[in-house]
């Protein structure tokens, strides 16, 4: 069971990298819901 010693490292990155991405993604879809909206 002993890979390298990365890999609580890399699923803190993981996770990090996907809170970015959905946090670019919700944004984004908020600020065309928003625009849509203001139309």
């Amino acid at each position: 069971m002993q890979r390298k010693k990365k890999t609580r490292f890399q699923k803190i990155t993981m996770v990090a990298i996907w809170l970015m991405l959905i946090a670019m993604l919700g944004s984004l879809i908020f600020s065309a819901v928003a625009a849509l909206n203001l139309i």
